[in-house]
């Protein structure tokens, strides 16, 4: 009888070598197990994936960003669990309205588009076929004229004659030159026109309703005394004037100061036209006795604002050898609208402030109207006394 003797330390031996084999029998079924499953639930996630990319709400979830941008929100199995009728029926109200203007627009805003275009064509048409009321040619050369009292203060002058009245508000003599006042100028086909008082305005009206940014004044040029400056540069071009028509802000954003600009202004402008002898600084008159002052004179059928000449001097000492000239050239524009349109020219005025007149030898203010004018009355006025302006320097 044979005995094997096994000791304790063969024993741990064999248990260790069967433990580690073991251990890697498992890790071996552990690991092909786990490839197994991953392989799967990759396969089903494909799976699951093309589903829903084949479902109808898959459809609408790219079509319908209301759907798409709550699916972003949840995740995909609770987007299928929620309903997604109320997003539908919001989707679809909005693609129904979306609709709607469009064909509103489609049917309404191109129609009326064309119905413009057509119209524009027809005003192209007439006005080659048949010229407009307010081309200067259209311009009686002399109307019956009826000063109105209305919203009027009545006229004060010093010096007058025949049929020129001057409120002389200086020290100086001018009889010589009210009796002397056949100036003729070199240059009768070029004119500036600029404002020292840009942001001066009017009564706003039906037609030119305006917001105003100060007392009759606004920051808007469509609404001040350089809409009124366009006008007149229109008549004077259909005349075949040169014009030159400056419109910049002197008295904003401050008013003091304003006559050192425009004459920086205008010192430039004349370096570009050193031939330019009419130069006109428009104005707005300043507020008279009321808000509601405004010179008015009907000529013909219209109802046109007054204008008037302000002449500096060299009365506050300050160097203007052109003020004479520039006077004798105000009485001569004067005396010609006086037998035009008798009433259109309040009195001269002359006084001792320069102005920036000494620029050249016909520079003069030229006020239309007052605060009480409606911007209308302003550009009324002007085609007559565009017309006064060509019948001078023809």
């Amino acid at each position: 009888m044979n005995i094997t003797v096994i000791s304790l330390k063969d024993i741990l031996k064999y248990m260790i070598g069967f433990i580690l084999i073991l251990t890697i029998i498992v890790v071996v079924v552990i690991g092909l197990k786990g490839k197994e499953g991953f392989e799967e639930k990759e396969e089903k996630d494909n799976l699951f994936d093309k589903i829903k990319n084949s479902s109808f709400l898959y459809c609408l979830k790219t079509e319908l960003p209301m759907i798409s941008s709550t699916e972003d929100s949840k995740n995909i199995s609770d987007f299928i669990a929620d309903s997604p009728e109320k997003i539908i029926n919001t989707q679809l109200a909005m693609m129904y309205n979306l609709e709607e203007d469009d064909e509103n627009w489609t049917e309404g805003e191109v129609v009326a588009e064309s119905d413009k275009k057509e119209e524009v064509v027809e005003e192209v048409i007439e006005d080659i076929e048949e010229p407009q009321n307010d081309k200067a040619s259209e311009t009686p050369q002399n109307a019956e004229t009826e000063v109105i009292s209305e919203n009027n203060i009545k006229a004060s002058f010093t010096d007058s004659n025949n049929n020129i009245q001057i409120n002389n508000q200086t020290k100086y003599d001018i009889k010589d030159i009210l009796e002397n006042s056949n100036y003729e100028i070199s240059n009768k086909n070029k004119f500036i026109i600029y404002h020292t008082h840009t942001c001066e305005s009017y009564t706003s009206s039906e037609k030119y309703k305006y917001e105003m940014t100060g007392a009759y004044r606004t920051t808007d040029l469509n609404y001040t005394v350089s809409r009124v400056g366009d006008e007149l540069e229109k008549y004077l071009k259909e005349y075949g004037k040169i014009v030159v028509h400056d419109k910049t802000y002197h008295d904003y954003p401050a008013y003091n100061g304003s006559y050192n600009r425009s004459l920086k202004t205008m010192e430039k402008v004349l370096q570009d036209n050193k031939d330019a002898e009419i130069t006109i600084d428009l104005h707005r008159d300043a507020v008279g006795s009321s808000n509601t002052y405004g010179p008015t004179v009907k000529i013909g059928d219209e109802v046109c604002a007054q204008v008037m000449f302000v002449i500096g001097s060299d009365g506050s000492g300050l160097y203007h050898p052109n003020w004479r000239k520039n006077l004798q050239f105000a009485i001569k524009v004067q005396q010609t609208a006086n037998e035009m349109y008798p009433g259109l020219f309040r009195p001269i005025i002359l006084r001792n402030s320069r102005y920036n007149q000494h620029l050249t030898t016909a520079t003069t203010i030229i006020e239309v109207g007052a605060t009480g004018n409606s911007l209308e009355q302003c550009l009324s006025s002007m085609k007559y006394l565009a017309k006064v302006f060509d019948e001078v320097t023809k």
